[in-house]
């Protein structure tokens, strides 16, 4: 299944995607929700839709305004070093245990939306990433069990400002401006992608200039192993989003001049099967403006 949450006079719902198609789900049943929060902690909510949604009415994929898939995710967890490569370009040792950071919530924003260059620095960064979305919760999940408790898998921009990022060990405040990481705007299913969302292409560009092109399965810990490592240590929830780390090509790195993304430009993450997360870049003075 493909679901998108998009805006809707009466605030958001749930579209089921076929093709160029969309049907709202959230009209044919109320217990759907607004977002993908009731989805996610019960999957099997939408096998009595079947039929409905095969006689609904559709409107264009293209009419629909994309929102968060999740609009109050409890935990936003992100792995920082997960692509060897990567590591290298940043000038990091490999190491045994991913770098783990967490992201709040107002630093989110749905794909679409505008990517906010902050006022207090113009090294904003891209970073094209896998992000699953968490289904079945629970704690000390096994590798072997591990994609059982994966509800979809959607694309996300970790947008990173970098001389902030480098201000501390942690990278909080780099990864934590507002309106700096899209999500979106489409969330698959599992069963429509390969197992653990592994061998698909990942890519950054602006307009035709490639930025990163790499593949899920050069990631050192794949989804197994990033949902038991997590679950070590937190239990993870319904709607929990982890972000599974960037390939090689991010703009400090590039030589001879690093490549940091401007206004007026607009950055897209495509994942093969997934969807492109497409994000204007504006300067935060322009949106207070606003």
């Amino acid at each position: 299944m493909k679901y998108l949450v998009g805006e809707v006079p009466k605030g958001t719902a749930v579209f089921v995607v076929n093709g160029q198609d969309a049907v709202n789900i959230t009209d044919l049943d109320p217990a759907i929700g607004t977002d993908l929060s009731a989805l996610a902690a019960q999957s099997d909510l939408i096998d009595a839709l079947a039929d409905k949604i095969a006689s609904a009415p559709t409107v264009p994929v293209s009419t629909i305004t994309p929102a968060l898939p999740i609009a109050d995710p409890g935990a936003i967890i992100c792995v920082g070093l997960n692509y060897t490569d990567h590591i290298k370009e940043g000038g990091y040792d490999i190491p045994d245990y991913p770098a783990l950071f967490m992201r709040s919530k107002a630093s989110l924003m749905a794909a679409g939306q505008p990517l906010v260059r902050p006022t207090c620095s113009d090294k904003l960064d891209y970073e094209a990433e896998l992000m699953l979305v968490v289904g079945k919760g629970g704690r000390h999940i096994s590798e072997e069990d591990a994609l059982d408790h994966v509800f979809g898998y959607t694309v996300f921009n970790d947008g990173s400002v970098r001389d902030y990022q480098r201000k501390t060990h942690q990278w909080t405040p780099g990864k934590n401006f507002d309106n700096t990481g899209a999500i979106g705007p489409y969330v698959v299913t599992p069963d429509e992608i390969a197992e653990g969302a592994s061998g698909l292409k990942i890519e950054s560009r602006v307009g035709d200039e490639i930025l990163q092109s790499s593949n899920t399965g050069n990631m050192i810990w794949g989804v197994r192993q990033i949902m038991a490592i997590l679950s070590e240590y937190t239990t993870l929830a319904p709607g929990d989003l982890v972000a599974l780390g960037t390939p090689p090509g991010v703009g400090h790195a590039k030589k001879p001049n690093p490549r940091w993304l401007v206004p007026g430009e607009t950055v897209e993450i495509e994942i093969e099967g997934i969807g492109i997360c497409a994000s204007p870049i504006v300067d935060e003075t322009k949106v207070a403006a606003e």
